[in-house]
């Protein structure tokens, strides 16, 4: 990646001077001069061209770099960048914003009656659930593993309870149908406000927190 934008610095230095080269001499209507000129600007233009595609190469790489393996969706370290964002924001405008920590209910019993294919399968549907049901200027993310986080702006702390159980629901209405078989799912969540003067870190210990006493609540209640 660092060459690449190495690269992109060279081709758009060498445009800059073919281009400065051409400027400085555009009066001149001596025949070499003006063969020169001609042969610069097919120069530039191939310039140009070769920077179109670095500049979309170096999109498509950093868009990998921050995009989960197995699905669609932000992985930890875009997230923890994007979160560092709205705290920022929150710091600077004074609105609310909120933080919620999922993780999946029994990944591994998951992994080992049905199978690992079923457990991605089960990962990706959470995943696109969770994207599909918040606003573009929130985020979603794996955090990896069966853990995911989600930004909720403009949101306070009941709000985004209350978004989360939706959620919540629609993933345990009804089974997730793969390959003949009916995959029960299930999640814990913790919601913690995004204040001012906190630490991202800080912020995502305390949310996951918050989601393992609702999963340590929910076992009590089951035994």
């Amino acid at each position: 990646m660092e060459e690449l934008k190495n690269n992109i610095k060279k081709l758009a230095r060498s445009q800059a001077d073919a281009e400065a080269v051409i400027a400085a001499n555009r009066d001149d209507q001596s025949p070499e001069v003006q063969a020169k000129i001609i042969e610069l600007e097919c120069e530039v233009k191939k310039l140009r061209e070769e920077l179109v595609l670095a500049r979309r190469r170096v999109e498509e790489l950093t868009e990998l770099a921050d995009q989960d393996p197995l699905i669609e969706i932000m992985n930890r370290r875009a997230f923890v960048r994007e979160l560092s964002r709205v705290m920022a924001a929150v710091e600077r405008y004074d609105f609310s914003a909120s933080l919620i920590y999922v993780d999946l209910n029994g990944l591994k019993k998951i992994n080992d009656e049905k199978g690992h294919a079923a457990g991605d399968a089960v990962l990706k549907y959470l995943g696109e659930t969770f994207a599909t049901h918040v606003r573009q200027t929130d985020a979603v993310a794996r955090l990896g593993g069966d853990e995911f986080g989600i930004v909720l702006t403009h949101a306070s702390t009941r709000e985004a309870q209350r978004k989360m159980q939706r959620m919540a629901a629609i993933i345990t209405a009804k089974p997730l149908k793969f390959n003949g078989m009916d995959i029960r799912v299930s999640v814990s969540w913790g919601v913690f406000p995004i204040l001012k003067g906190q630490d991202v870190e800080e912020a995502l210990r305390a949310a996951d927190a918050a989601m393992y006493s609702q999963k340590k609540a929910r076992y009590s209640m089951a035994t």
